[in-house]
């Protein structure tokens, strides 16, 4: 009988699953989906080879119960910075903000790249969780635009725009140019949705400023995070 960690069998199981997801997420950073096997993902979990079915049938049902718990992360992060903001303008630049953020932290492989590995059946699964940070995305703008602070626009279109420019990311590992970068993204993508763009005040590039030397410190390589981009840009 293989041995239990955890307190109980709820907590064992969940415990384990954590350590395949991780496992599979470090064997994402080393080489293409298609190349890696449940044996190799079970050796790196230290999890016995026919242990790991109990939990999933194949790798593909992995993959997409690992993006399952990346996305729930991902857009629990990203509902919890736009709680306390109601000004539907300072929620589209926290939007922003928290995508950058978050997409410099994490060393994410796309779901572009991974739908083309696996079935279509898989491939659909894939692109219907990145609907559930889109879905944010979407209720903030209709909102912009009911209140008429942004453009009319075709908000589908407006979706896919604002997510094609996010993925220019954040380069610099500078702390300032890393904060520039953000509030210029934000800047662009406003202007772009026919808002009025306030100058940022100091006290908010400052800040930025902070929270970026954190992040550059969370994104060294011995503490960078791997992990799967929920939203298919």
């Amino acid at each position: 009988m293989p041995k239990i960690i955890g307190s109980n069998l709820e907590e064992h199981r969940a415990q384990t699953r954590n350590k395949l997801f991780d496992a599979l997420a470090q064997l994402l950073d080393e080489k293409g989906f298609e190349a890696i096997t449940m044996s190799e993902i079970a050796a790196t979990a230290q999890i016995g080879r026919t242990a790991i079915y109990n939990h999933f049938a194949d790798k593909e049902s992995l993959l997409l119960g690992y993006i399952t718990e990346v996305t729930r992360q991902y857009a629990k992060q990203i509902s919890e910075a736009l709680a306390p903001i109601e000004d539907p303008i300072e929620r589209i630049r926290m939007y922003v903000e928290s995508q950058l953020r978050l997409n410099a932290t994490t060393h994410l492989t796309t779901g572009t790249s991974l739908r083309s590995a696996v079935t279509p059946e898989t491939a659909m699964e894939l692109s219907a969780h990145a609907t559930i940070v889109e879905d944010m995305l979407r209720s903030i703008l209709r909102d912009a635009m009911r209140q008429g602070v942004i453009a009319e626009g075709r908000t589908e279109t407006l979706v896919r725009l604002v997510h094609a420019t996010l993925t220019a990311g954040i380069v610099s590992r500078e702390p300032h140019d890393y904060a520039g970068t953000i509030i210029e993204t934000e800047e662009f993508i406003l202007r772009a949705l026919g808002a009025e763009v306030p100058p940022t005040d100091r006290a908010r590039y400052q800040a930025l400023v902070e929270a970026a030397k954190q992040d550059l410190e969370q994104a060294r390589p011995q503490a960078r995070t791997s992990s799967i981009c929920p939203v298919v840009h």
